[in-house]
Formats: structure tokens, C-alpha cells, sequence
């Protein structure tokens, strides 16, 4: 069992109250015992951050680069230890840990570049005794709240453009999974980043969470979580005029095209549907297929679903791991359940495993639906669950119409031989990112974020970094 602490002004130290982290895989299991960090403590950490800023600003672009880098090192010699802390807290299985904290490394690795190309302007004038120059500085303290699902990725998404920025931060991991992402601030401050600099307090959002969304001293806040909570933060952000990036829930839409090349489009939509039990912001939610192509697609669909392993994380043999928590597979039963109900035909899945290793951990079998339509909840909800819900369409219009039938637009699927349909396709589908033959919108060096109430502002890229600054105009009188 490790033992978490909170990271306040440069000093690791205990929380006056502590809770146990629970393995989903094992419910009996206590993964760790964290800090239940009170508004207090964040107001401490807040306030360590805000002392540090003006230090840590004005370092050169250089400096907080080499920083970055030496973090980014420190991590990847650790990268067993979290790797293994990140699978028995979250359950996925630990060859998809080991390649979350590899990108997380990356993303450290790019921003240390990225910190050096701060560029500013020489702007025109109108007169010649005057001088026009544009630069841009870090925004102040950041407040940075982070998910259960991919609880160090994501920080590293955050932690790694502000640091770069010149900014200080205050880092909320989530509560029912801060061991890993703690771990990875504790690998990443071993760095040698001053005191201040990086601050961490695990515990509750009420508390916490709702300090930093409040505190006036935070000026940026970046969080990842559901839409109704991303909704409740700006909200409550307004009242200072907060800068707020909000990468929120999602309902991803793949489009199977009649002429899609097969093997990709089956192996592609299984792995985007049921990586991480579908607990993911872009997972598969919904699948628009061509008549056409829809007997094979199904039918290999099932089979490579059923081929795959659902058991502990640790086991180098499984393909999928629990489910994160008891409500979500509850969910994930109902949307199954009122499908059903109105129609839908279940091909596969629907329900636990049986066994004795399943009886302790929350897993489910991943579940192929047909003949689902749009009265049904698991057509309109992000279920967040490993539900691939299949449903056959006439045309490519009516696939863009139905695909576009939701409040959400984070990410969509295209699978296509054909280029000319692949752009008009991508151009068509309300999404922050589509991704065409392939599973995964995300790459490093582009923008990820939503459309619509998928949220506001954007990560990854050096687009994520323009977020964390502030532009100046300075303007010169020649005499």
C-alpha cells in the first residue's frame, strides 16, 4: 500500500484526515492511503503558488526547459513503479498504463521545446517617431483539475504548457484516483522546479476543487470532467473573470461508409469502443454503418469483441480491465436495459463475467447492440461504458444528420477508401477532431478540445500554451 502526500509550497506533508484508494479489479484491495486535503490546504497552496510566480516568471524560456526535460527523464526511470500504481488504481491493464505515462513523458519532452518559441510581434505604425511590439507573458497561478480516467496523461496535458508558460500551478487530481498522478508530480518536482513552483492537494471537489475555481488568485483554470460540472465551474469562474479551458464530456460518432476498408473499420471501432472498458471522452459511443457492408462489419465486429480477455490489469493476458466504479456499470446496465426495451437486439456482452476472479471487481463483458435508434438513452447519453451500439443507415446524409444529433462534439469516426468523402465527411461531422481509417484523434503536435458543450479552449499543441499567457502591447515613443 503507498502512502500519499500532499506537495505545499516545496514540503511534502500528511493530511489531517487520510481515506483508502480501492482496487477496482479488487475491491478488497486498498491501493493507497491519500490526503483528504481540505479548502485550507489549498488556500496554503494557492498561496505558495501566487509567492513563486513572480520568481519563476521572469526565468528564461531556457531555464524552465531544462527543468522539463530533467522531469521528463526522472518520470521515465519510474515508469514501472507508476505504471504499476496507475493499473491497480484505475484497473486498465498495465500495458496501457506504461504507455500512458510514455506520453506523458513526450508531452513534458515537447513543452521544454515549446517554451523557447514564446514569440512576439514588431507591428506597424502609422507614424514614424512611434514603435509597435507585441509580447506575451504567463498568465499568473494555474489551477489544474485533473480526471480518474487518465489521471497522469491528462495532468501532463496541463502541467506541462503552464510550467513552459511560466506559470505556478495547484494541481487537483481526482479524488478516487490521485496515487499515480501524485507519484508523477512528485517524479516531476525532483526535477529541481523552486519551491511554489508546483503545488498538489488531493481531496474532495467541494473543497478543493471549488477553492480554486473561487480563489481570485488563481488566474487560469484547466479542467477535464463532465459537462455539468464543466458548466458549474465557469459559472462560479465568472465572478473573476477566470481564464477557463474546459475539455468536457463527449458522444463520438463513427460513420462506416460502404466502401471502407473492413479490417480496419472492425479493429478500429473495437479497440475505440472498449479500450479502457469505453470509460474515455472520445470512446466509440455510437456506430452509423452503410447497408451495404453491414452483415460483414457485424458479424467480425462480434468476433473480435468476444475475443477479448476482461480480467485483473496485471494480468499481461487481459485486454480489458474493470470497470472504474460500481455506478457506471449500474448505468451502463440501465442504458443496456432501456434499449433493449425499446427494440434494440443484443449480440453479445450484457452483463458480468462469472467466476470467482470476478467476484470481487466491478467488470463487465463489452457488449455489441443492432437496431438501436435515437428514442433510445444509450443513442443520446455518453454512457461511458463498453457498449458498441450499431445502427444501419440508407445514406451518408442520414449518417451526418444522426451523428450530428447531439449536444456534444468532441471527437467522430470516419472509415473510407475514398479521399474525396473523407474530407467532405471530416468537414461535415460537428467535432473538434475526426479521425479518418484510424482510432484516435489525439496527437501531440495538434489541438484536441470540443465543439459544442464538449467544452471550451484547447490542449495539447502550441495551441494549449497560447492559454497559459497573456498578450502585452508596448508601445514607444522614439524622442
Amino acid at each position: 500500500m503507498k502512502t500519499i502526500q500532499m506537495l505545499i509550497d516545496g514540503e511534502w506533508r500528511s493530511a489531517k484526515s487520510t481515506y483508502n484508494v480501492i482496487n477496482p479489479a479488487n475491491t478488497e484491495e486498498v491501493v493507497a492511503k491519500a490526503p483528504l486535503g481540505t479548502r485550507s490546504d489549498a488556500q496554503e497552496a494557492i498561496e505558495a503558488a501566487y509567492r513563486a510566480f513572480s520568481a519563476w516568471s521572469q526565468k528564461s524560456p531556457y531555464e524552465r526547459a531544462k527543468l522539463l526535460r530533467k522531469a521528463a527523464a526522472i518520470v521515465m526511470e519510474r515508469i514501472e513503479e507508476l505504471g504499476r500504481l496507475l493499473t491497480l488504481e484505475t484497473g486498465k491493464p498495465l500495458k496501457d498504463s506504461l504507455k500512458e505515462i510514455e506520453f506523458a513523458v513526450r508531452v513534458l519532452q515537447y513543452y521544454a521545446e515549446e517554451a523557447t518559441r514564446v514569440f512576439g510581434e514588431w507591428v506597424p505604425t502609422i507614424s514614424q517617431s512611434v514603435r509597435s511590439i507585441v509580447i506575451r507573458q504567463p498568465v499568473g497561478v494555474a489551477g489544474l483539475i485533473v480526471p480518474w480516467n487518465f489521471p497522469v496523461d491528462l495532468l501532463a496535458w496541463k502541467l506541462g504548457p503552464a510550467l513552459a508558460a511560466g506559470c505556478t500551478v495547484v494541481i487537483k487530481p481526482s479524488s478516487e484516483a490521485p496515487a499515480a498522478a501524485t507519484e508523477f508530480v512528485r517524479a516531476v518536482n525532483d526535477a529541481g522546479f523552486p519551491r511554489g513552483v508546483i503545488n498538489v492537494v488531493p481531496g474532495k471537489a467541494s473543497e478543493v476543487g471549488l477553492e480554486l475555481v473561487e480563489n481570485p488568485k488563481v488566474a487560469k483554470l484547466s479542467f477535464t470532467g463532465e459537462t455539468e460540472t464543466g458548466k458549474y465551474i465557469l459559472e462560479r469562474a465568472a465572478k473573476h473573470l477566470k481564464r477557463v479551458s474546459l475539455e468536457l464530456g463527449g458522444n463520438a460518432a463513427a460513420i462506416v461508409c460502404d466502401d471502407a476498408p473492413l479490417e480496419v473499420a472492425i479493429s478500429g471501432c473495437v479497440r475505440r469502443a472498449f479500450s479502457h472498458m469505453g470509460q474515455i471522452c472520445i470512446s466509440i459511443n455510437r456506430v452509423y454503418i452503410l447497408k451495404e457492408i453491414a452483415k460483414s462489419f457485424i458479424e467480425g465486429v462480434v468476433e473480435a469483441t468476444t475475443k477479448l480477455k476482461v480480467g485483473n490489469g496485471l494480468n499481461p493476458e487481459t485486454d480489458l480491465g474493470p470497470m472504474f466504479r460500481e455506478e457506471l456499470r449500474q448505468k451502463t446496465k440501465e442504458h443496456i436495459r432501456d434499449a433493449l426495451e425499446k427494440g434494440a437486439r443484443l449480440l453479445c456482452g450484457g452483463k458480468e463475467p462469472e467466476g470467482e476472479e470476478y467476484e470481487k471487481g466491478f467488470f463487465f463483458i463489452p457488449t455489441v447492440l443492432i437496431d438501436v435508434d435515437h428514442r433510445m438513452r444509450i443513442m443520446r447519453e455518453e454512457t461511458f461504458g463498453p457498449v458498441m451500439p450499431i445502427m444501419v443507415v440508407q445514406s451518408l446524409d442520414e449518417a451526418i444528420k444522426l451523428a450530428n444529433d447531439t449536444r456534444y462534439g468532441l471527437a467522430a469516426y470516419v472509415f473510407t477508401k475514398d479521399l474525396s468523402k473523407a474530407i467532405i465527411l471530416a468537414e461535415r461531422l460537428e467535432a473538434g477532431g475526426v479521425a479518418v481509417n484510424i482510432n484516435d484523434v489525439t496527437e501531440l503536435q495538434a489541438p484536441f478540445g470540443g465543439w459544442k458543450q464538449s467544452g471550451i479552449g484547447r490542449e495539447l499543441s502550441r495551441h494549449a500554451l497560447d492559454s497559459y499567457l497573456e498578450y502585452k502591447h508596448i508601445r514607444i515613443g522614439i524622442i
